[in-house]
């Protein structure tokens, strides 16, 4: 009678230690749905704030026609993608490299350096950009994580039972960093 008991128990434990398991992956996969919904929150934020940036920069350089273009191609590019992490990733990139130029255009014209709509929203996009790095640290973090659980045993077993994959790290770099955090240029 008492192996009977025994028996039982380590059962009981057995189960429980599944439905635990099982719990941590649902709640650890809606944490990466979440964090996900805040890297796509700030893209949007992103997404809103170029337009007015290109309308800054085309009054005072009309004639980067090219650059202002491509921006905006790089921009309805990234926008329209809605995909895995990699894939936005891989879109975000041509984004990226279009704001960079465009802020490399903007040396060129002192006067639109000093302009305050132009400053703020370079601000603001430095700010976006600070935040989007920061949830996609969130984002990696917790797909490391969840990843890190599909491969480890015992864990493992449970996650190819009710077929928990592992997720997409979303890498991208910043498009701009604010003026405040460099140093002061200094020339004699």
């Amino acid at each position: 009678m008492t192996a009977v008991w025994i028996v039982l128990g380590v059962l009981a434990v057995l189960v429980i230690a599944v439905v635990v398991s099982y719990n941590r992956f649902v709640s650890q996969r809606n944490i990466i749905r979440s964090s996900w919904a805040n890297i796509d929150t700030e893209l949007q934020r992103r997404y809103d704030l170029i337009p007015n940036l290109v309308e800054t920069v085309k009054g005072y350089a009309a004639h980067e026609r090219e650059t202002l273009e491509a921006v905006v191609r790089a921009r309805a590019t990234a926008q329209a993608t809605d995909g895995s992490p990699a894939e936005q990733a891989a879109a975000e990139g041509p984004l990226v490299g279009a704001l960079r130029q465009l802020f490399a255009v903007s040396e060129a014209y002192p006067a639109l350096r000093a302009n305050e709509n132009f400053l703020q929203l370079q601000h603001e996009l430095a700010v976006t950009e600070d935040r989007l790095q920061a949830a996609r640290r969130f984002y990696n973090a917790n797909v490391q994580e969840l990843n890190r659980r599909v491969e480890s045993f015992p864990s493992n077993l449970i996650a190819r039972q009710w077929d928990f994959t592992q997720e997409q790290y979303f890498e991208i770099e910043a498009a701009v960093r604010d003026d405040v955090a460099r140093p002061p240029r200094i020339e004699f």
